[in-house]
């Protein structure tokens, strides 16, 4: 059994990541967040610490780390992304293997960063990338790899998950903390991609706003035009006012459904990461290199491949 630590405990993903810890048999010892609506705890794990200022949780921490029986062996971040960078260093010079949500961190330089705190605390920092895990996208993969076709796979990706006025008002609206829609909901859909059609070769952004952002990936076996949006006006006139999310894979015009089972991977994530199998600093590499692009680009509206969403926008 192993101790965990987590941070964020209070966040939307943080339940999932206490049940995955509860379900693989470990124990979560002490959680943190600066916001103290955590009842979830009580359903999970009610013996856990909890504190929301960082400084005691720190200390705390160092307490447990004088025992062997209780020093933590695993810190969970689900802060908000801005975060992210600081407390997986604080994890990893705590001692622990870290593991965290997406996005790790905004930028190919603090995932060198990173590294090189890895080197200096002979600890690991692991990315949640549980689409990788995901049956459909799995079959989609090994039907990609078994294929002779030569040509490359006509894909499209569109996701759009409706969020109300609360969203622009908190750390997700805000660019400098959320680093833009691309990487806060698309970051995991890219690092799918790439699982399944290799390299990237081209990216190309066509539209971004604070609320969606949409433009065109090639990578070896496949060109992908994309659109990402938190704006139910986005959402197929089939569907508005009856589900607030509408996700859609489309490979050579044929449906890729993933929609099941979507929720219900983190603790798959967390059984191979403690098998030693998790993913880490380099496999995300591609995705933040990708979204670091998107984010410092300037869009260029009025180009082949692009979404056909794109046309009531523009």
């Amino acid at each position: 059994m192993k101790n965990f630590a987590l941070i964020g405990a209070a966040g939307y993903i943080a339940p999932r990541h206490m049940r995955a810890i509860k379900e693989t048999g470990n124990h979560l010892a002490v959680a943190y967040d600066i916001n103290d609506s955590v009842g979830i705890i009580d359903s999970i794990s009610p013996q856990s610490a909890f504190f929301t200022e960082f400084e005691r949780f720190q200390e705390h921490a160092w307490q447990l780390k004088r025992t062997p029986q209780t020093a933590l062996d695993y810190l969970t971040v689900c802060s908000p992304n801005y975060l992210h960078h600081a407390h997986i260093a604080a994890g990893l010079r705590l001692g622990c293997n870290v593991i965290c949500e997406k996005p790790l961190v905004p930028t190919p330089e603090l995932l060198d960063e990173l590294a090189l705190i890895e080197q200096e605390t002979g600890r690991r920092v692991f990315n949640i990338l549980q689409l990788r895990h995901h049956s459909a996208i799995l079959d989609l993969k090994q039907k990609v790899e078994n294929s002779s076709r030569s040509n490359k796979y006509e894909v499209e990706l569109t996701y759009i998950t409706s969020r109300g006025k609360w969203y622009m008002e908190s750390w997700k609206g805000d660019p400098r903390k959320s680093f833009g829609v691309a990487t806060n909901i698309g970051v995991h859909f890219f690092d799918m991609l790439y699982f399944v059609f290799g390299s990237l070769q081209k990216n190309v952004l066509h539209y971004a706003s604070d609320n969606k952002a949409a433009g065109y990936l090639e990578y070896e076996r496949a060109r992908v035009p994309w659109f990402l949006s938190i704006d139910a006006n986005d959402l197929p006139e089939s569907i508005k006012g009856k589900q607030p999310t509408y996700r859609s894979i489309t490979v050579n015009g044929q449906e890729i459904e993933f929609s099941s089972g979507f929720t219900d991977l983190h603790t798959i994530s967390y059984q191979e990461i403690l098998a030693n199998r998790g993913y880490g600093i380099e496999d995300v590499r591609h995705c933040i290199e990708a979204v670091n692009i998107i984010n410092s680009a300037q869009p260029s509206p009025g180009v082949d491949k692009a979404h056909p969403f794109l046309s009531r926008l523009v």
